[in-house]
């Protein structure tokens, strides 16, 4: 394959990088995830204010990231962040656990959701889900290789797609509801809830939330100011947050309180309550778009995190060379893609596998998410020893409330690590066990300087 070396060429604007957030961000979780907030708050008033709370923690933590992404415009992102403030060694163990549990499962997960809730859509039984899954990350690979702009298009129709989909559910449950359901499904009970479990629903609205950091990846090839990056952080976190607290008002009005926290699929059943059974197929295709968008962004992202780090490295060097011809980290794109049919093809190899590591929703949260908010606080952290590191480098922007504003979202990753941990117990392991794994891999091969 002809590759080179050359820096990427800045062609996205700050409407194409805000695409690129919101599809990564409004995934599947949205449709799964405020059920469990619903069960874990005491009422219709408290669950609302926990979405806003998790948009407020996002908008804290963006504007940490705002600061380390207009200080240092590269294609690392969050790699060059934590490489500078503490280490090779730090660094290349946060492109490792990406490479293979955070990004790569990200990916595995958002494929597997696209099977599934394709085969429904098309009838299909036996080994389609995995197979729809696998025949979706080969496509998004080929699309993301050949060229940007292509696959820019691509991306932005996704998301357009996604978001026109999510607020027709949103104005179908605020607008027709009241004149549908029946007064008791559209009122919430007096009592009921669990206000004591008010964490535990901040756990479930930051997993929805999760993903708006993958902007840091985007300032290398971003067009314009430094301080672009500040309106793509903020801005696609006020467009999700916007987004959020509409469709779960929607889902209240559709299904009530007691029935948010009874749902299981609470977008397919809010719908189908006002729509009937061509609703709940419509949602079906929506979860699916969702879905592949998702899984295009992570590839777009996680590919640059990988080709900053084989940059840097002598042994993994051609990792960080960019195609000639199209323009992208072909080789750091491919390697993330068979990671990611690696562990979409797992768990078919058999029960013991299957049952070890997981193929639903909540298996891939389990050993992904205290392995990514472990390095999100060392990324809060970052900011404050980087002041001190690079005392005299511009910063087109800094942290406005410095400290507090990175004390809270220092706080936030920190509760949030010790909470992923509490509720994924014996999962997180996974996580741990595949992050240690790259020490050795490290000591072999990324020890030598690039200039040694």
């Amino acid at each position: 394959m002809s590759t080179d070396t050359n820096a990427p060429e800045r062609h996205m604007s700050v409407f194409d990088a805000i695409c690129v957030v919101v599809a990564i961000v409004v995934g599947t979780s949205i449709f799964k995830v405020p059920s469990w907030v619903a069960a874990n708050t005491s009422g219709p008033m408290e669950m609302m204010l926990a979405w806003v709370a998790g948009g407020f923690f996002c908008i804290c933590g963006a504007l940490c990231y705002a600061e380390l992404a207009t200080t240092y415009p590269k294609i690392g992102g969050e790699y060059f962040y934590v490489t500078r403030a503490f280490g090779r060694m730090t660094g290349f163990g946060f492109v490792w656990a990406r490479a293979t549990v955070i990004q790569t499962g990200s990916i595995a997960m958002m494929a597997y959701v696209f099977g599934d809730y394709t085969a429904q859509a098309m009838g299909l039984g036996g080994q389609a889900e995995m197979i729809l899954a696998l025949a979706a990350t080969v496509i998004l690979t080929i699309l993301n290789i050949i060229g940007l702009r292509p696959e820019k298009w691509i991306l932005n129709a996704l998301t357009i797609a996604k978001v026109v989909g999510v607020l027709m559910i949103a104005a179908v449950g605020i607008f027709a509801a009241p004149y549908i359901a029946s007064p008791a499904a559209t009122t919430a009970p007096a009592g009921g809830g669990n206000s004591g479990a008010i964490g535990l629903a901040m756990v479930f609205v930051l997993l929805a939330f999760g993903g708006w950091n993958e902007a840091a990846y985007i300032s290398g090839e971003l067009k314009g100011k430094r301080r672009n990056m500040l309106w793509v952080l903020v801005g696609s976190i006020v467009v999700i947050t916007v987004i959020y607290l509409l469709i779960n008002w929607a889902y209240l009005r559709m299904l009530g309180f007691e029935g948010m926290k009874k749902s299981e699929a609470i977008a397919a059943d809010s719908v189908k309550s006002v729509l009937g059974n061509n609703g709940a197929m419509a949602v079906t295709v929506l979860v699916a778009i969702s879905a592949l968008g998702a899984m295009d962004g992570c590839m777009f992202t996680g590919s640059r995190a990988i080709c900053a780090m084989g940059g840097d490295f002598p042994k993994f060097k051609p990792l960080g060379k960019w195609h000639t011809k199209f323009q992208t980290p072909a080789n750091a794109i491919i390697v993330q893609s068979l990671i990611a049919i690696v562990l979409i093809i797992l768990p078919s190899l058999g029960w013991g596998i299957g049952k070890l590591v997981g193929s639903g929703f909540k298996s891939a949260a389990d050993y992904t998410f205290p392995v990514f908010w472990t390095f999100l606080l060392l990324i809060g952290i970052a900011v404050i020893v980087l002041r001190y590191k690079d005392p005299d480098i511009e910063r087109p922007f800094r942290v406005p409330g410095y400290p507090i504003t990175i004390g809270i979202f220092v706080a936030m990753c920190g509760y949030m690590l010790y909470s992923s941990i509490a509720w994924t117990k014996t999962g997180a392991l996974i996580g741990l066990a595949v992050l240690l794994a790259g020490l050795p891999v490290y000591l072999l091969f990324g020890r030598k300087p690039a200039d040694a």
